[in-house]
């Protein structure tokens, strides 16, 4: 159960970041390639072009680097040594 929800977490948080990455992205692009067109078209290149395809890359690859340290949390134990008095 740990793991799936660790796994949800990734695949949200990812879809966030990775979008805000494609938004920044589009702006880049936009600015960098200037391309043509009216005023509005860059704001809609990012927006509606590399927000989504940013989420995408991102939920999935949230969702997998979560669930590989939630996994991998089951299988390392770390053991600690008990403390001893002062001696």
């Amino acid at each position: 159960m740990k793991i799936a929800l660790l796994v949800l977490l990734g695949l949200l948080l990812g879809a966030l970041g990775g979008a805000a990455t494609g938004i920044g992205a589009g702006i880049a692009w936009s600015e960098l390639i200037e391309t043509a067109g009216p005023q509005d078209s860059s704001g809609a290149l990012a927006f509606f072009t590399f927000m989504p395809i940013g989420a995408m890359i991102g939920a999935l690859s949230g969702a997998v680097l979560f669930g590989v340290i939630a996994a991998r949390d089951v299988e390392i134990q770390i053991e600690r040594q008990p403390a001893s008095g002062c001696e």
